[in-house]
């Protein structure tokens, strides 16, 4: 894609609407405006990137408080994909796409860590801080490890949720009750990405329960315990080793979120699920024929823009800002974040939809 067909795409609006017209061609949810930076004002959201830099001292093996009347260690380094990318920096660098995005939409978001290189806290301490934050949401971002060789069966993404009751009262009901309601949305937001859930370790559609795992017994409010894949399969590493990948996480995950601190909408209408002919708009036909693949002969013509699968009645239960947001997906998986290189300068970043420019920005400051 030239930098003048970019250009136009943005000027036109496209991305402010939400409305995708590179292939495949996307078009909004139907009725649904632009964001405008507000939707999520008054709303708190403690972010959790699991596991820390190495440039500390601590001992990961000193036994903390583990929520169920037992002690566990303090920390642990997390997993290494196979070609050697830490843990910790996925969960960062998807953390820092989630906190721009959701920021833009004027949530406040608070974190565990300050950076990717120091220390974090332990497995208590990160629960103390997301329990007085006082956020509506706290999200712990993870990834998955089943062998440090290659383990090309096992593969997906799961959430992990307590075993209920949990001795704490407090944590009891923040998990039992908001927790698993946020959990759930963050499934089924994944499943609407395309990711696949987990197919080991008890996982079932996408839940895993769990008694061991301390953060949920130990946090007042609403926990989402996400591993958004395993490190040992080759599919699901090079996902979390890209920015492409990191990009689709963060989406995901950020939708996930905004349907928890939204709530559900009012049941779709028949124009929810509405086709919307290719390049019938000025700016759609501006960009029909643009062609993301250089390799590609110019001047193909992108496919009729179509609903997001998510639409219309399957909808139901889902903000329409979170439907908005999706749109911004097939524009990844067309172009990838090398292809955004055009479009992301500081001049074309203040142009664009406020749910864009909190990732573009991120983008642009990871380049």
């Amino acid at each position: 894609m030239t930098r003048s067909a970019l250009t136009a795409l943005m000027c036109a609006g496209i991305l402010g609407a939400g409305v995708l017209v590179s292939a495949p061609a996307i078009a909004a949810p139907a009725g649904t405006a632009p964001a405008t930076g507000t939707e999520l004002s008054g709303k708190t959201v403690f972010l959790d990137p699991g596991h820390q830099g190495t440039g500390h001292s601590e001992n990961l093996q000193r036994q903390v408080n583990d929520g169920r009347g037992g002690t566990k260690d303090c920390q642990t380094t997390g997993m290494t994909t196979l070609d050697g990318v830490p843990e910790h920096t996925i969960n960062w660098k998807v953390s820092e796409l989630v906190r721009s995005s959701l920021e833009s939409l004027g949530a406040t978001v608070k974190t565990s860590r300050a950076d990717d290189t120091g220390w974090g806290g332990c497995v208590d301490d990160r629960a103390r801080a997301a329990s007085e934050s006082g956020a509506d949401v706290a999200v712990s971002i993870h990834a998955d490890s089943t062998s440090t060789t290659s383990d090309a069966d096992k593969h997906g993404f799961h959430l992990i949720v307590p075993t209920l009751p949990i001795p704490s009262a407090a944590a009891d009901a923040a998990q039992s009750e908001g927790g698993r309601s946020a959990s759930t949305l963050m499934r089924d937001s994944y499943v609407r990405a395309g990711f696949e859930p987990a197919n080991y370790a008890g996982v079932e559609d996408g839940i895993q329960e769990r008694s061991d795992v301390a953060g949920p017994a130990l946090t007042t409010v609403p926990l989402v315990f996400v591993e958004m894949g395993n490190g040992s399969n080759p599919d699901d590493a090079a996902l979390l080793e890209s920015p492409d990948g990191q990009l689709k996480h963060a989406i995901a995950i950020s939708t996930g979120l905004i349907d928890y601190l939204l709530g559900a909408e009012t049941p779709s209408t028949t124009a929810d699920t509405a086709t919307t002919p290719a390049a019938t708009t000025p700016a759609a036909a501006a960009t029909a024929s643009v062609n993301p693949d250089p390799t590609a002969p110019t001047g193909t013509a992108a496919p009729a823009a179509t609903a997001p699968s998510g639409a219309g009645p399957a909808a139901e239960g889902r903000s329409a800002l979170s439907r908005l947001l999706e749109s911004v997906s097939p524009y990844v998986n067309a172009l990838g974040v090398d292809g955004l290189k055009g479009l992301v300068t500081p001049d074309n970043v203040s142009s664009v939809s406020t749910f864009a420019r909190g990732l573009l920005k991120q983008i642009l400051a990871d380049r």
